[in-house]
């Protein structure tokens, strides 16, 4: 049976996943967002089955080959449906009871499909847990937003998104699945252009904020930071309502949403499998409850995908958080509607989710888009920051505003050359009386850089939205400071970046602990000496039986830039770790300025180096990553010479973002700054100029060009020879561990005037 009369009987397509290897074990009923059908969760489907759980999937009433009408997850319809799922579980053989008629279950789909979940779980009391992602808290709230406390029934027409779901979700004619009384609401609400009481009540209905308080069970809210369609606002509506019933509740919030965005799909199955191993299964230790936030951390340039980052905290703190107040700037501003609405701001652009994000339009298409109409919109900014501010949550700012009708409120990220960005390319909409009233902005994690300042935006139109056809004007003015949330006991977690942004830092902290401990193991027959570096008999095999170095000899002198050459393969970076005595050479010795390099030798102060690329701390700045360096040396902060080390960084202001929003080449030349920390008389660097534009080239070749003139001592291990040749006084030349050749780079190019990369690949070939 389907319901009431407006469908009496209903027919699902399902698909059930029988679990691996168990004869009983819980179920999970997997639901599929709107416009889709069982199909779109099958990948997730099998990998819940894999991990052990009976999975019942479903195409909802309306949706692929399943009967019956759209009715938005009304209690009489789309619950019922997913009861009598519940009731098929109870009866196979493959699921888990708790008792005859209720089998162990848990929920979980997106959107739409957590929205079910969400219902579901209040109207049967046989769900045990839930992990709804991108979903609502209240569909008229969605739908009709206010962000100054006045309710739905005075919000604004959410016009765009509301026409995808009402007359093209997925394709389909319009309206011609819904139930033909929703298909009336939503065409009289889209012909006034306002909600209507009727409109209201209904979608309320199908909203867990009508039945919030008999949601018992475990839950993990996940939602998205890029959705203008369910903003974070409703997750934490719906965590709230769940956590006052006394049940357990996380939060997620991850990069993605209805608005495109990295999906991090594969890490969230990751988290539902573990949610439901300890709150469904039982196989798990339940965690305490959770709020996790994940950042960008820039590009893995090995792989070029985004690298996200976790931040995580014990209490979930709502969207208020530890609030700054940051006053703002400007004088009372007029602004103007056009007649008809038109042309309108932009903030998101809904659907574009759907094709992945507004990339697809281009490299920076989202910041290109025209975000603010002349004459529309009033702006307010605060001074530029004095130190990074990290939002998270939802800023509030009292306005006073002369005029009726709709305005929409959101917040840039204005850098220090002028360059403004929409944050989240949100936008809150809220209905001015005339008066003051305090407007929420959009709930959201976003850092502020230090030097970067704040823009208040207040706009006529956004064309997400409707807004009425007659011109009107309004005079805008800030009557309080922009009151920012923020959370500072998140944390950064076990973030899946690749291996060398946490080893080399680690690496680099390491070596500079050895350099800083007294040596327990002085010899005898050291003493100092001017030679920088002289390597006699080095001989290195690993333990699968490769030689990686073989009996390596050679000297360098004070003032000359030397190049280390070979193909790959050839030994280079092996040489280089036993030089900065991260690994012991089998035989051999290597000596610094006379004495034996070895862990804890104090000559190891006098080296600088990087090796194997630039690695740091992804979360710290730049500034913070040398200071880190520099003080886990434990030598006097005047000896750094931090600022020469600055100067060459040159980064500007980039020098106090996190090294996550970093380019590979604005890592290079920070790795570069920090091994010339303390300006050390030996200088070895690992193919300084990658990722650098050829101006930034040239002004590496004069830097250490510099500096060896200065009397020290530089080491270079590059594949650049065109490069090598204009730096390098002095190169050798190694291939399969050996040297094969060593002297002036105007002796190893010969009198010939050929160049010093048809001289070394003539070496090669004639090998040692």
């Amino acid at each position: 049976p389907g319901g009431p009369e407006d469908d009496p009987h209903v027919t699902l397509d399902t698909t059930f996943y029988e679990p691996a290897g168990r004869d009983r074990a819980p179920a999970i009923l997997l639901a599929h967002g709107f416009g889709g059908s069982k199909h779109d969760v099958a990948r997730e489907a099998r990998g819940l089955a894999r991990a052990g759980y009976a999975v019942l999937t479903w195409s909802a009433r309306g949706f692929g080959r399943s009967t019956g009408h759209i009715a938005l997850n009304s209690p009489d319809h789309e619950v019922q449906d997913a009861q009598r799922l519940v009731d098929w579980l109870a009866r196979r053989p493959e699921v888990r009871l708790d008792r005859p008629g209720d089998p162990r279950v848990g929920m979980t789909g997106q959107s739409y499909g957590g929205a079910i979940a969400l219902m579901t779980a209040a109207h049967d009391p046989r769900i045990d847990a839930i992990a709804p992602r991108i979903t609502w808290h209240s569909l008229p709230d969605a739908l009709f937003p206010e962000a100054a406390g006045a309710g739905p029934s005075r919000g604004v027409f959410k016009k765009l998104w509301a026409g995808m779901f009402f007359t093209g979700s997925a394709g389909r004619t319009a309206c011609g699945r819904f139930l033909p009384s929703l298909c009336d609401m939503y065409e009289e609400v889209a012909e006034k252009g306002r909600p209507t009481a009727k409109a209201v009540e209904t979608l309320r209905r199908s909203s867990p904020a009508s039945v919030a308080d008999r949601i018992r069970v475990p839950a993990l809210i996940v939602q998205g930071q890029s959705d203008s369609l369910f903003p974070l606002g409703h997750a934490d509506a719906n965590a709230r309502a769940i956590a006052r019933n006394g049940a357990p509740v996380s939060v997620v919030w991850y990069q993605g949403g209805h608005d495109g965005g990295d999906d991090e799909a594969e890490r969230l199955e990751e988290m539902i499998v573990d949610f439901f191993d300890a709150r469904l299964d039982g196989s798990a230790a339940p965690r305490p409850d959770r709020f996790t936030v994940t950042r960008p951390g820039g590009l893995d340039s090995s792989t070029a995908e985004v690298v996200v980052e976790e931040a995580t905290t014990r209490t979930y703190p709502g969207l208020s958080g530890d609030p700054v107040e940051l006053p703002l700037a400007g004088p009372g501003q007029s602004i103007r509607r056009p007649a008809g609405g038109s042309p309108a701001a932009i903030s998101a652009l809904p659907g574009l989710g759907a094709l992945g994000s507004l990339d697809t339009l281009g490299p920076g298409a989202a910041d290109a888009l025209p975000s603010e109409m002349p004459g529309q919109s009033a702006f307010f900014e605060t001074r530029p920051l004095e130190r990074p501010v990290q939002l998270t949550g939802a800023a509030t700012v009292r306005l006073q505003v002369d005029g009726d009708g709709p305005l929409f409120a959101k917040l840039y990220d204005v850098a220090p050359g002028g360059t403004a960005t929409l944050a989240r390319r949100l936008s809150a909409p809220f209905q001015a009386a005339g008066g003051e009233v305090t407007v929420t902005l959009p709930a959201m994690d976003h850092r502020f850089d230090r030097g970067h300042r704040i823009r208040l935006a207040v706009s006529t139109t956004d064309m997400g939205f409707a807004t009425p056809a007659k011109p009107a004007t309004y005079k805008v003015r800030t009557t309080s400071p922009l009151t920012v949330p923020t959370v500072p006991s998140l944390t950064t977690a076990s973030a899946p970046v690749p291996h060398w942004v946490w080893a080399l830092p680690l690496g680099a902290i390491a070596l500079a602990l050895v350099i800083a401990l007294p040596g327990r193991h002085r010899q005898t027959d050291e003493e100092d000496s001017d030679i920088p570096l002289e390597i006699t008999g080095l001989t290195k095999t690993y333990k699968n039986g490769h030689l990686a170095v073989a009996d390596l000899s050679f000297q360098v002198e004070k003032g000359q830039v030397l190049g280390l050459l070979g193909p790959n393969g050839a030994g280079k970076t092996t040489t280089l770790r036993m030089l900065m005595g991260l690994i012991h050479p089998d035989s051999g010795e290597i000596r610094i300025f006379g004495h034996r390099v070895r862990p804890g030798a104090p000559v190891l102060s006098r080296l600088g180096s990087f090796v194997e690329g630039p690695g740091f701390l992804p979360h710290l700045t730049g500034r913070d990553n040398l200071n880190l360096y520099w003080r886990a040396t434990g030598r006097p902060l005047e000896d750094a010479h931090m600022d020469e080390a600055l100067q060459i960084a040159d980064l500007g202001s980039a020098l106090d973002r996190p090294v996550r929003t970093y380019s590979q080449g604005m890592r290079q030349r920070l790795a570069i700054a920090q091994a010339m920390l303390g300006l050390p008389d030996l200088l070895v660097l690992d193919e300084p100029t990658n990722g650098l534009d050829p101006p930034q080239i040239r002004e590496m070749r004069e830097v250490l060009v510099r500096y060896a003139a200065a009397g020290r001592t530089v080491i270079i291990s590059s594949h650049l020879l065109a490069e090598v040749e204009q730096v390098c006084t002095h190169a050798v030349v190694m291939s399969g561990g050996r040297r094969v050749a060593a002297g002036p780079v105007a002796d190893i190019v010969g009198p010939s005037g050929r160049r010093l990369e048809d001289a070394f690949l003539e070496i090669i070939r004639e090998g040692p």
